[in-house]
């Protein structure tokens, strides 16, 4: 069963964040991640969110998330991450 990453963000340094995004999709591949959209928050239809950008990722499994995030290419990129943004990367799971 497949497994989808939320992630969150609020840009704090837009160059280095552009630079981070333009990274990550190639440390997922070798996980069986994959982007399936990402975009600025439009409109809050609901509450106020403190973000600015979501994204959703694929994967084939839990494992497979959680070994591209404790993957060597995906921990080089987290100080571009922490220096660009701020944000929450979760998994979303049933009900």
């Amino acid at each position: 069963m497949s497994v989808h990453l939320l992630a969150t963000i609020k840009v704090k340094d837009p160059a280095k964040f552009k630079e981070y995004m333009s990274q990550v999709p190639g440390t997922m591949q070798a996980h069986g991640g994959k982007l399936v959209c990402r975009g600025k928050v439009a409109k809050n239809l609901l509450n106020e969110a403190d973000y600015h950008i979501a994204a959703v990722f694929e994967f084939p499994s839990q494992d497979a998330v959680d070994a591209w995030y404790a993957s060597d290419e995906y921990q080089a990129l987290i100080p571009v991450r922490d220096a660009s943004a701020d944000g929450n990367i979760l998994t979303l799971g049933p009900i």
